[in-house]
């Protein structure tokens, strides 16, 4: 790297590497709320929530990939995010977000008694909101 400034991020999937270049920061969405990581960021280990990576400058300039369900490691001049999805939002097929949405609504509507039930139902709900958000530009 030639800026000493700059984070080395790498975004990777089972099947492929989406990013492996630099950047001068990266939102990240954690299962408890976004971070946002800077170069010498004190490392740190969290679990990804579906939504929006950002990568801001760096040799790509501003980038954004869809992720769900993996892991995010900090370290202070390097993120490796592991994701089981990840997707440029021109990528996301709408319809099939949309089912993802309702499948998600009908096991809320069928989980009874059982909270398990529930928070399965909510997972589904919160990524299938969160890919449609995406798709639509909406970037919050």
């Amino acid at each position: 790297m030639a800026d000493t400034n700059t984070l080395q991020v790498r975004l990777v999937t089972p099947d492929r590497i989406l990013v492996d270049q630099s950047a001068t920061a990266v939102e990240v969405p954690g299962k408890s709320g976004y971070l946002e990581v800077l170069y010498g960021a004190a490392p740190l280990l969290s679990e990804l929530g579906p939504g929006l990576v950002r990568l801001h400058g760096g040799e790509g300039g501003d980038q954004s990939y869809f992720v769900a369900r993996g892991f995010v490691e900090v370290l202070p001049e390097r993120v490796t995010i592991l994701a089981e999805t990840a997707l440029k939002p021109e990528d996301i097929d709408t319809g099939e977000a949309q089912q993802e949405l309702e499948e998600g609504k009908k096991l809320w509507s069928e989980a009874g008694e059982d909270a398990g039930k529930y928070d399965e139902a909510n997972e589904v709900i919160r990524e299938a909101e969160s890919l449609l958000d995406t798709a639509k530009g909406d970037r919050s």
